[in-house]
C-alpha cells in the first residue's frame, strides 16, 4: 500500500520537477537572449547620447562609470574617454557589435560613427555585470517554480492518499480479519476499479469457508462415526480373548490393529478441537512445569512397562494458553518418547523460563532422528525413525503434527535438536512468557 502512494508520488514528482526544469532551461535561454537585446539597445542609446553630447564639446570628459567605457575619435585623434588608461583603441573602427577584452574583463562593444561631427564614438559594457543582472531577473522568475515543486508533492500526496483510501479501507479490513473470519468485506461507496478486487476477494474467502467448513465436518462426523464399531469390536475382541489360544499371532495383529485405528480416530479428534474457533476462548494463565507433572503422572505406567528412566526438570514458569491444548501437547511429544526409546532407556522433560519466553524440552535417547529430516518430522503421517522400530510401534504419524499445530495457535515456535544423551532427538518448544511475568 505504502509502495504504491511513494511510486505514484515520485512518478508524478519527477515528470513535473522535469517539465519545470525543461520549462526553466527554455525559459532562462530565451530570457538571457531578450536581456542581451536589451543590454544592446541600452548600449546603443547610451553611444547615440555620447555622440550628441560631444557636439561642439569635443574636449570636456563625461563621467566615469565602472560598467561602461567610451572613446570618442576624431581624425585618428582620441577627444574623450571614460578612463585614462584607454588610450589605445577599444575595438576596430567598424561599426557595429562585437566584443573586447581589457581591464581583465571581457566587454560588449558598440562602434558609432557619427556622421555629422565625423567622430567615431566606441562604448562598451561588462558582460559580467550583464550576465549577473539578466539572471538576477531570471532567478527571480524561476524561483517560485522551484519553490512551488515541494507545495506540489504536498498536494500530490493529500490527492493520491485521497484516491488511494478505499484501497486502504480495503488492506485494513484485510489485515483486522481474525483467523476464523472469514466474513464478506463490505466497503461502502466503493470505486469501481476495487469492485471486481472486492468481489474476488469475497468469493475466494467465501470457497475457502466452504472448504473449511466440510474439511471440518468430514473429521468431526468420520471421527464419531468410527468410535461406535471400534468401540464394538473392541468388546468382541475381549469376548473372544479366552477362545483365542495364547500367543495366536493373527489375534494380536487384529488387537494392535484396532488400537492403531482408534488412536488414529482420538488424534484427528484432538486435532480438530485444537482449531483456533474451539480453543482461543479458554486461553488461560497457566504453570507449564506443573501441567508438565499431571501428564507424566498420568502416562508413567507406559514408561514403568519398558524400565525406561523418566525425569522432569525445572522449575515453575507460567504461559497463556489452552489446558486441554497443552496437555494433548504433552501427552503426544511423551508418548512419542516411550515409544521411540528403548527398554532401559532414559527421558527428561525440561520446563523452565529463559529470558521472556518459557522453554519446553522433551528429550530420549533413542535412535535419534537424521538432521536432513528435521524439517519432515512435523509433516503428516511421517515416521522418520528406524523401519523395524516403525513396524513394531503403535502409532499414526499425526503426534508431531498435532504438537506443532498446538505450537503455532500458541505462537510458539517448535525446533528439533539432538538430545543431551549419546543418542536420541530433543523436542524444543519456546512459549511466550505469559504477560504478568514477562518483566520480572
Amino acid at each position: 500500500m505504502r509502495s504504491i502512494r511513494l511510486f505514484l508520488i515520485a512518478a508524478i514528482l519527477a515528470v513535473l520537477t522535469l517539465f519545470n526544469f525543461v520549462a526553466a532551461l527554455q525559459g532562462y535561454r530565451s530570457s538571457l537572449n531578450e536581456a542581451e537585446q536589451l543590454f544592446d539597445r541600452q548600449l546603443y542609446q547610451t553611444v547615440e547620447l555620447i555622440a550628441n553630447l560631444h557636439t561642439g564639446l569635443l574636449q570636456s570628459r563625461l563621467a566615469h562609470q565602472s560598467n561602461l567605457a567610451y572613446q570618442v575619435w576624431h581624425d585618428n585623434k582620441l577627444v574623450a574617454l571614460s578612463s585614462t588608461s584607454l588610450t589605445k583603441p577599444i575595438s576596430d573602427f567598424s561599426p557595429g557589435f562585437g566584443h573586447a577584452n581589457f581591464d581583465g574583463y571581457r566587454w560588449r562593444t558598440l562602434v558609432y560613427y557619427d556622421t555629422s561631427d565625423d567622430n567615431w564614438v566606441i562604448a562598451a559594457e561588462r558582460t559580467d555585470l550583464r550576465y549577473a543582472l539578466a539572471e538576477n531577473v531570471i532567478a527571480q522568475a524561476v524561483l517560485p517554480i522551484l519553490l512551488g515543486i515541494p507545495l506540489a508533492g504536498l498536494l500530490i500526496w493529500l490527492i493520491v492518499s485521497r484516491g488511494l483510501k478505499p484501497l486502504r479501507d480495503l488492506s485494513e479490513q484485510l489485515k483486522n480479519k481474525q483467523a476464523n473470519d472469514l466474513a464478506a468485506i463490505e466497503i461502502p461507496d466503493l470505486k469501481s476499479e476495487l469492485e471486481q478486487v472486492n468481489h474476488s476477494i469475497n468469493a475466494l474467502m467465501h470457497r475457502l469457508g466452504s472448504a473449511l467448513d466440510r474439511e471440518k465436518r468430514f473429521t468431526a462426523d468420520a471421527a464419531h462415526e468410527l468410535r461406535t464399531p471400534i468401540s464394538a469390536l473392541k468388546v468382541q475382541l475381549h469376548n473372544l480373548r479366552d477362545e483365542v489360544p495364547p500367543g495366536n499371532e493373527a489375534f494380536a495383529q487384529l488387537e494392535a490393529g484396532v488400537e492403531r485405528m482408534q488412536h488414529l480416530v482420538e488424534q484427528l479428534l484432538s486435532l480438530y478441537r485444537s482449531t483456533p474457533e474451539e480453543f482461543s476462548r479458554n486461553f488461560t494463565r497457566l504453570n507449564l512445569y506443573q501441567l508438565a507433572q499431571e501428564v507424566i503422572a498420568g502416562q508413567h505406567e507406559d514408561f514403568e512397562k519398558k524400565q525406561q528412566l523418566l525425569e522432569l526438570v525445572g522449575e515453575d514458569c507460567f504461559v497463556e494458553g489452552d489446558p486441554f491444548a497443552l496437555t494433548t501437547l504433552l501427552q503426544n511429544l511423551l508418548s512419542n518418547a516411550n515409544k521411540y526409546t528403548p527398554e532401559a532407556g532414559s527421558v527428561r522433560v525440561t520446563a523452565e523460563p529463559v529470558g521472556n519466553h518459557v522453554c519446553l524440552k522433551v528429550e530420549d535417547s533413542g535412535a535419534g532422528i537424521s538432521p536432513t529430516d528435521y524439517s519432515r518430522v512435523f509433516e503428516r503421517f511421517q515416521r522418520l525413525n528406524n523401519k523395524r522400530e516403525v513396524a513394531s510401534t503403535q502409532g499414526c504419524g499425526l503426534g508431531l503434527t498435532i504438537v506443532r499445530h498446538i505450537a503455532d495457535l500458541h505462537h510458539a515456535r517448535a525446533s528439533i535438536a539432538p538430545s543431551s544423551f549419546d543418542s536420541g532427538a530433543a523436542f524444543i518448544i519456546f512459549f511466550n512468557k505469559a504477560r504478568d511475568d514477562q518483566h520480572h
